[in-house]
């Protein structure tokens, strides 16, 4: 309270001005007055719009005179840590403050609001209307103090009714309750896990508008299935629906509310529905389901367990720790089944030291091999996108140059292995991985850029041409795309031939025009791809060799492999796994 300096107390001035006409009092007043304890009913009917920032539609459009539409814009809260990510879905673009206290409408970051004001503490206790007009004086920026406060209020997690006593104030002095007001004071509910506020906030919001904007949706299905009044949000979920597409927060909500209260049938359900929208589920639902499917002895529900493992295999998706942990335990808590859990090493032959399974080979076959290499000809060097940073000419030069030196036993992406260090120049760096590569008289292809060749500060002439006598280099166009180069090069090599790069190669998977394809491309890669690791201070360029054996969760019925990191990462990575968990199911001798 420090920061807020006391300069004198402002009366409700202009509030019986506000009210000279009388408007009859709607159900939505009603529900604002009984929430907020606001004691007189006039004071109510002289509420203006309660939209001054909204992306949501008037729920009566006859009520347009009453309540005049206001130009829209999304609605925007404080994102703060321990939030989930449906909360963070509102977008952040323009924010449009109410008119509270006849202060003028004025636009400001959401960025630059938080930076500014995030060490602003709001009151311990309700204030009176007199105590907040005190503190919004002294206030250095008053147009955007409501904001800033309610901001600040979600981060220190204040109490309710000191939030409460401000949105009551804001009723009393302005008649004007901004609809991303009334989403943060939402915020806080769910965030405290308020029920009948949440419910309270809901009613006002339906009765004045026909739909919200997602922010608020997510934040109520959010609310109400962390309650006991959980089934309410299944039946937003349908209502949500007729309006959009309901976020992958919303499902997600109510998947987690089915699962705590057993109900795993309706939640499979709520999880494929998910699916045909092309909603990517995340790896924290996905482990719910097997956290609350100990024990069970339901072979639909095992059926569908197993799905999920199966979708890991098919998206090459590697479960962090903790979720393999999950696996672990479900696995084990099966009746009757008798799964054991070993985590595991797998040997460079392929073979587990747990069970002694070996594991599928990285290898295509050579009909797998030819259908691939001739989709990515078709579909990714000669597709639509391919030319857009290269020419035909250029290509096709390429394309000569590689049949004349054909076949070899490593490709390289140059540019992208030269910044592997980036306190080195980038030559030297493809100049340590050239000479590692090179051992065992490896025919090395680099493709490189037409920039390497002019001698710089990153590029010297006399290391250039030491390179060149280790490998055959290409030099293409500055602009030009190098992955079409590295995948033809590379696959007209032959199954034998490897490739380094610190790309994943995700958007020219993507081009594949068909599953089964994108499959082999995800198979082929994690065969043929040498990691390079960088190195701390003046250690050598580490590389991983390719894998004889496929790093995919693999099962033969009676045994699962399956890969995992230590840690969950967000974004794909060309490093797979080194981790497994065995699990293999031992049967008693009669």
């Amino acid at each position: 309270m420090a920061l807020f300096s006391q300069t004198g107390q402002q009366g409700l001035q202009g509030l019986l001005w506000k009210c000279r006409m009388f408007r009859p009092v709607s159900r939505w007043q009603q529900l604002l007055a009984v929430s907020f304890g606001i004691p007189s009913w006039k004071k109510v009917s002289c509420f203006s719009s309660v939209t001054s920032s909204s992306t949501a539609l008037p729920a009566d459009p006859k009520a347009a005179d009453a309540f005049p539409t206001k130009k829209r814009s999304e609605v925007v809260y404080e994102e703060e840590k321990g939030w989930d990510e449906e909360t963070k879905e509102i977008p952040e673009e323009k924010l449009r403050l109410p008119s509270s206290a006849g202060a003028p409408k004025k636009r400001i970051s959401p960025i630059a609001l938080r930076h500014k004001f995030a060490n602003v503490q709001p009151p311990e206790k309700p204030l009176q209307t007199e105590e907040w007009n005190r503190l919004r004086e002294s206030f250095q920026s008053p147009e955007i103090f409501e904001e800033v406060m309610f901001n600040s209020m979600i981060r220190y997690n204040s109490s309710i009714d000191v939030a409460k006593s401000l949105l009551t104030h804001m009723a009393k002095s302005s008649g004007d309750i901004g609809y991303n007001l009334l989403v943060k004071y939402l915020a806080l509910c769910v965030q405290q896990g308020k029920t009948s506020e949440i419910c309270d906030v809901y009613d006002i919001l339906k009765i004045r508008f026909k739909t919200l904007e997602s922010g608020a949706y997510n934040l109520i299905v959010r609310g109400l299935s962390n309650s006991d009044q959980w089934r309410k949000a299944l039946t937003l979920l349908e209502e949500i629906k007729k309006a959009m597409t309901p976020s992958r927060g919303n499902y997600e909500s109510c998947i987690k509310a089915a699962c705590r209260h057993q109900e795993m049938t309706l939640a499979c359900e709520l999880y494929h529905e998910m699916l045909t929208k092309d909603l990517v589920p995340t790896l924290d639902i996905l482990q719910t389901f097997f956290d609350y499917s100990r024990g069970m002895k339901d072979p639909e529900l095992q059926k569908e367990l197993f799905g999920i493992l199966l979708y890991f295999r098919e998206n090459q998706i590697y479960p962090h720790k903790t979720l393999m942990r999950s696996i672990k335990l479900w696995f084990e808590s099966i009746p009757g089944e008798n799964w054991r859990g070993n985590l595991t090493n797998i040997t460079n032959s392929g073979q587990c030291p747990v069970c002694s399974h070996q594991l599928e080979d990285s290898e295509l076959s050579e009909e797998e091999y030819n259908k691939l290499s001739e989709r990515i000809i078709r579909d990714v060097i000669h597709g639509t996108d391919t030319f857009r940073k290269t020419s035909p000419q250029e290509f096709e030069a390429f394309q000569t140059f590689v049949e004349n030196r054909l076949p070899f036993d490593i490709v390289i992406d140059g540019l992208n292995v030269s910044h592997i260090k980036p306190r080195k120049l980038q030559c030297e760096n493809l100049f340590e991985a050239v000479n590692c590569l090179a051992k065992n008289n490896a025919r090395l292809l680099v493709l490189g850029r037409k920039h390497m060749l002019v001698n710089s500060s990153n590029w010297k002439r006399e290391i250039m041409k030491e390179m060149q006598n280790k490998a055959d280099f290409f030099f293409a166009e500055n602009i030009s795309e190098d992955d079409p180069f590295l995948l033809y090069a590379t696959l007209q090599s032959g199954k034998r031939c490897k490739f380094v790069t610190r790309d994943f190669l995700r958007d020219h998977k993507a081009c594949l025009s068909d599953s089964l394809t994108r499959h082999l491309f995800r198979k082929w890669q994690r065969g043929h791809q040498i990691v390079l690791l960088p190195s701390v201070g003046a250690n050598p360029i580490k590389f991983l060799p390719a894998f004889s054996y496929d790093i995919v969760v693999q099962t033969t019925g009676d045994t699962w492999h399956i890969p995992y990191k230590d840690v969950y990462e967000e974004k794909y990575s060309y490093q797979v796994p080194r981790k497994w968990l065995c699990l293999h199911r031992k049967y008693r001798r009669v």
